[in-house]
């Protein structure tokens, strides 16, 4: 049995940047269902149920035919939702420290120029899905984009930022104004965890 993520905070605390209610129902309906959607698809398959999100995501060719797609679409919501809430917080923003912002300078060319890289990928998502900051089997940082629930562990790699690109992230207060929804974002990101899962691969 997959449970919902309990926020470490309250739906409140990251206004004005991300109003309480859009929390409320990113958190409380869509990740939910994507929670509730996952138990029911397993419910026939106990071996399946003893695996973390991650493991399934990562091993979706030996998930039986039948429920692959549901487990995809719903594990790996699970899986991007869980990273996105934990990845925010309260008295957050402002730049990454450590051994993080010294790849990102050395990667992208300093922060700035990060950040308007990712804020376009953002944009130039055409329909729903995830924008990431994640790190290849290497080492390297990459901006990375993903279409519905998919993401960077189906592939072999490993998150460290998420950025929700589905209309219930943000529309409730940007409507159509994804430019607003970033930099908004960039306001709540929790540098520390970020650093933390640079260190320890994502």
């Amino acid at each position: 049995m997959f449970n919902l993520l309990r926020l470490p905070y309250s739906y409140n605390v990251l206004e004005p940047y991300i109003d309480a209610r859009t929390i409320e129902i990113h958190h409380g309906k869509h990740h939910k269902l994507y929670v509730d959607n996952l138990n029911a698809a397993l419910e026939k398959y106990p071996a399946l149920q003893s695996l973390s999100v991650l493991e399934l995501v990562r091993s979706l060719d030996k998930i039986p035919e039948e429920i692959r797609t549901v487990v995809r679409n719903n594990a790996g919501g699970d899986a991007c939702h869980t990273w996105f809430f934990t990845g925010i917080g309260p008295n957050e923003g402002g730049n990454p420290r450590g051994a993080l912002a010294a790849a990102i300078d050395a990667t992208f060319g300093g922060h700035e120029q990060f950040r308007q890289r990712f804020a376009q990928a953002v944009l130039d998502v055409f329909d729903s899905g995830w924008v990431w900051l994640s790190r290849d089997g290497a080492g390297n940082l990459l901006i990375e984009t993903t279409p519905g629930n998919d993401n960077p562990w189906m592939f072999g790699r490993r998150a460290i930022l998420a950025f929700d690109v589905w209309e219930h992230a943000y529309y409730l207060k940007h409507q159509n104004r994804r430019s607003d929804a970033v930099e908004a974002w960039w306001r709540v990101v929790d540098w520390d965890r970020a650093e933390e899962r640079f260190q320890t691969g994502g």
